[in-house]
């Protein structure tokens, strides 16, 4: 793969190997998928929704930053599909980042333009999910260490934990 942010950059990529017990591969992409849900469990959601914009379906997805920091946004588009490989059900979900001029930039946030994610689901032949997750953002502007140590050591595990509560309290509601 060519390396498309040199690593003076500053940037991180993010990659993700974790174990999500109780909580099946079809419901964790089903969570994932639920943006309505999203709403509720994921504390950093400011806005999200998706619309119809010439044909393609695209989300736009609001987060919050800690003070003093402007929020962020995002316009990406994404797709899940369930895949048979050697035997092997996986949920696969990917996300890119795209320009929508019916969704232009809103004034003291800061558009993400540079964001991929690509996730992979698989059970882990209990009752459990093994996620993968690569992930990339280019968040603009002046991100303190703090904050991109944050993300690292607590930020992205707590994520994980975050979505796993949400998988459970979601099977209890459907």
């Amino acid at each position: 793969l060519p390396i498309l942010f040199p690593q003076q950059s500053g940037l991180y990529e993010y990659k993700i190997f974790g174990g999500l017990a109780d909580c099946s591969p079809k419901l964790c992409a089903d969570v994932y998928m639920d943006l309505d849900f999203r709403k509720q469990w994921d504390q950093y959601v400011k806005e999200l929704y998706e619309k119809t914009y010439d044909g393609e379906n695209v989300i736009y997805w609001e987060v919050k930053y800690p003070f003093p920091l402007s929020n962020r946004d995002y316009v990406y588009i994404r797709e899940r599909r369930e895949m048979d490989v050697d035997g092997r059900k996986i949920w696969v979900v990917l996300a890119q980042s795209v320009s929508v001029p019916q969704c232009p930039e809103k004034p003291g946030i800061i558009r993400v333009k540079s964001y991929k994610q690509s996730l992979a689901i698989e059970s882990d032949g209990k009752t459990g999910s093994k996620v993968y997750m690569y992930y990339f953002d280019n968040p603009g502007g002046m991100i303190p260490s703090w904050l991109v140590n944050w993300a690292a050591k607590s930020g992205v595990p707590a994520f994980l934990k975050d979505i796993q509560k949400a998988c459970l309290s979601y099977s209890k509601r459907t």
